[in-house]
């Protein structure tokens, strides 16, 4: 498995990794993650295109590229892997030829063949697409050992329209899967969110989708305001600061919902991902060292998994906690990279949901402000 990775900013290409000697004409798989404004650059992509001539290639926008060890706005992030027997399929989709996410979900899961088929790497629209149901439907016919994950494409912090494409020029409403197939592939995954729980659990009692109208019986938003305290003047930005922890059930881990907007009139709360009824709740907060901790404990959960340091991995965090951590936003990429021994290729993007499992290659899962890692070698 050989990899190489360019870093484009300012019109130009102004950084090349490939000490694996890659020949850009042997890539077959280019994946790229950069802003609106250059993904959508018809030129651009054709520069990319003429580099790799081979390689399938899916671009995606972002609300920030990873680089290396670094974090980069108004770029684009490319890597390149040649394999050694593996092989991808890939299929790509749009939002608009089906009536839900889900049923996008369902078709792109299983159009892919499933013999040898060891990881699904998914990026999607990140503003047409409802995120819980496209994994929803992602994983409605699960196979052990199939690993899915991925994540959902940004707009920097414009919250506009966001750009996916598979060998075309990206458009908003595309859903890309890339299947990766071989024997030899040797996977590993980790996800950590690093917020603070505070508070009692209680129980949503009144929620459509992703917006959430009571808790216990209580207007939601009156009793967030009750926790936020202070902070309460300083909604909606403030919401940021303080997600919330979601169970589904008792025996689950929870997941992060990102809180987007609020509604004073009706006194609701909109987030990144649904909000079922019934499930319980408890409020977060934002401890800076904590955050970055747990983008350590990501990457060591990789390590664990298959005992070793991925040749290749794909990190994708959430805009949420790049607002949150600003200018220490370099620091939780720094925290993966000496996890790696600064052995492994780096590469991903903050994006508006990120796609993987709770568990050990366990059905995938939708959470906003975690730090997501998907490692891949290949062994010869």
């Amino acid at each position: 498995m050989k990899t190489a990775t360019l870093l484009y900013r300012e019109s130009s290409w102004i950084q090349e990794r490939n000490t694996d000697g890659l020949e850009y004409h042997k890539a077959q798989l280019v994946i790229g993650f950069g802003s609106a404004e250059l993904i959508k650059n018809s030129n651009l992509y054709e520069d990319i295109r003429e580099r790799f001539p081979r390689a399938e290639l899916c671009l995606c926008s972002t609300a920030g590229e990873i680089f290396d060890k670094g974090v980069f706005e108004e770029a684009l992030s490319l890597v390149a892997v040649q394999f050694s027997s593996a092989q991808v399929q890939t299929v790509s989709t749009t939002i608009d030829a089906f009536s839900s996410s889900f049923d996008a979900g369902v078709f792109l899961i299983d159009a892919l063949p499933k013999e040898n088929l060891k990881w699904v790497f998914v990026l999607s629209d990140g503003g047409k697409v409802n995120g819980s149901e496209l994994v929803r439907g992602l994983k409605h016919s699960h196979t052990q050992d199939v690993l899915i994950s991925g994540g959902l494409a940004g707009d920097g912090t414009n919250f506009n329209q966001t750009y996916v494409g598979l060998n075309e020029v990206p458009k908003p409403g595309v859903i890309v899967a890339i299947g990766f197939y071989g024997e030899h592939l040797q996977l590993s995954h980790g996800s950590v969110g690093g917020w603070e729980s505070f508070g009692m659990e209680r129980e949503v009692t009144k929620a459509r989708k992703n917006i959430l109208f009571k808790i216990d019986g209580k207007k939601a938003l009156d009793l967030y305001k009750t926790y936020l305290g202070k902070y309460a003047f300083e909604l909606p930005s403030a919401a940021l600061l303080f997600p919330l922890a979601l169970k589904v059930s008792n025996t689950e881990q929870p997941i992060v919902r990102t809180i987007l907007s609020i509604n004073e009139k009706n006194q609701s709360m909109t987030f990144a991902g649904d909000i079922p009824e019934g499930s319980k709740v408890r409020f977060m907060k934002a401890n800076f060292d904590r955050l970055v901790e747990a983008a350590s404990d990501a990457a060591s959960q990789c390590v664990s998994l298959r005992e070793g340091k991925p040749k290749l991995a794909f990190l994708i965090s959430c805009v949420g906690r790049k607002m949150v951590l600003g200018n220490r936003i370099d620091e939780e990429i720094e925290a993966v990279s000496e996890i790696f021994n600064h052995q492994t290729v780096l590469t991903g993007f903050y994006s508006y949901g990120e796609i993987a499992p709770m568990r050990p290659f366990a059905p995938c899962e939708l959470h906003n402000q975690t730090m997501t890692i998907t490692g891949i070698t290949e062994l010869v």
